[in-house]
């Protein structure tokens, strides 16, 4: 049987590569970045992630924590309990749930070109979005219905500008859906 090629080589030193890079590299992906900041800074890295998890009181095994109860016909279900560990710092829990519980901003915009679009629209045709819909302007052949929904669009992201827009043309404004 043969031997392998390398096996009766001597091993020697390779200068090309960067000792101290390559620790690096090992260390940050034995050690990965924690983005949420209540975990990193509870985080001990002297202990397992799961250790790290049961004592801040969050689920390393979602299918363990919550399992799902299997029905048979012949004997009783069984219901199995999720080990229960000590919770040492609870103030992550409390504070992900803080962070959870607050409002989140709408932070979506339209683009100035189609808050244009739907100002001229509304300026020439009022209510009428078939009309709107045979308008020269409308170069995307936008459907009566596309119309309407960029107009409601407009006045759900920039409100004081559609009330200011709809105060000066001296037209009811449109019903939001």
């Amino acid at each position: 049987m043969p031997k392998a090629k390398k096996s009766g080589k001597r091993k020697k030193f390779d200068y090309t590569l960067d000792r101290k890079k390559m620790k690096k590299q090992f260390f940050k992906k034995y050690n990965p970045r924690i983005e949420n900041t209540q975990i990193r800074n509870a985080w001990d890295d002297k202990k397992t992630t799961y250790t790290n998890m049961q004592e801040m009181g969050l689920a390393f095994d979602p299918n363990r924590t919550l399992p799902i109860a299997k029905k048979s016909l012949l004997r009783e279900d069984k219901v199995t309990k999720a080990p229960v560990g000590i919770v040492t710092k609870p103030y992550v829990v409390n504070q992900l749930q803080e962070e959870a519980d607050r409002p989140e901003k709408d932070s979506k915009t339209l683009s100035s070109d189609l808050m244009e679009y739907a100002q001229y629209m509304m300026r020439e045709h009022g209510d009428d979005f078939k009309a709107m819909a045979r308008d020269e302007k409308n170069y995307y052949q936008d459907t009566p219905k596309q119309i309407k929904r960029k107009i409601i669009e407009y006045q759900r992201c920039h409100p004081e500008h559609y009330d200011a827009f709809v105060q000066a043309l001296g037209a009811p404004p449109l019903p939001v859906q």
